[in-house]
């Protein structure tokens, strides 16, 4: 198994692993962004993981390399950003549900309509719309502009919990979050 390591992760790790690990890191696109400190992992043999069935034209950059996007529409109304993850083939990524912002507020807040800072990117579709993440920056390289990411600080504690608006595997614990942050979009138990 090739390694692709970004951030101090090693991407080619189990997406609970990496769901995990992310906690904390620094994500930006075009240098706005945040902390993440909520995520969910996906796998392709979840039933509730987009690649479950196999890959579709929709799910494809899901199966490719780890360390890449994939970026999926949600209900027909917003984008989704998951960074891919265990080697290539198999069908596995790590949904980011929300960012602390950090980088770019001024930008965020005129893509959300808002000043309150809670709202910004507490949701995967919310940090969508304040980094500007679209359909166009699936299966994108996660080491190459317009992304960047940095390591976590050390001394992240990460909490977990079942996921989120799915209907199956829902009493799995692949929701992970940075304990006591008041930018999750949703507290955990």
């Amino acid at each position: 198994m090739s390694s692709f390591i970004l951030a101090g992760i090693d991407f080619s790790a189990r997406s609970d692993v990496v769901a995990r690990r992310l906690i904390g890191v620094t994500v930006l696109v075009d240098g706005v962004g945040g902390r993440i400190v909520e995520t969910e992992a996906y796998d392709g043999e979840d039933p509730a993981s987009h690649a479950y069935s196999g890959p579709t034209e929709r799910n494809l950059a899901m199966f490719g390399p780890p360390a890449h996007a994939y970026v999926y529409r949600s209900y027909g109304i917003h984008w989704c950003l998951n960074f891919v993850c265990m080697e290539q083939g198999h069908g596995a990524g790590v949904l980011i549900r929300a960012l602390e912002p950090v980088a770019g507020l001024e930008t965020m807040r005129e893509r959300r309509g808002t000043t309150d800072e809670w709202l910004l990117c507490s949701g995967p579709g919310k940090l969508c719309q304040a980094l500007g993440v679209t359909r166009a920056l699936n299966g994108s390289s996660l080491a190459q502009p317009p992304f960047e990411l940095a390591a976590a600080p050390k001394g992240i504690e990460v909490v977990t919990g079942p996921r989120i608006g799915i209907s199956k595997a829902v009493d799995v614990p692949w929701r992970f979050g940075l304990k006591g942050s008041r930018y999750v979009s949703k507290r955990f138990p």
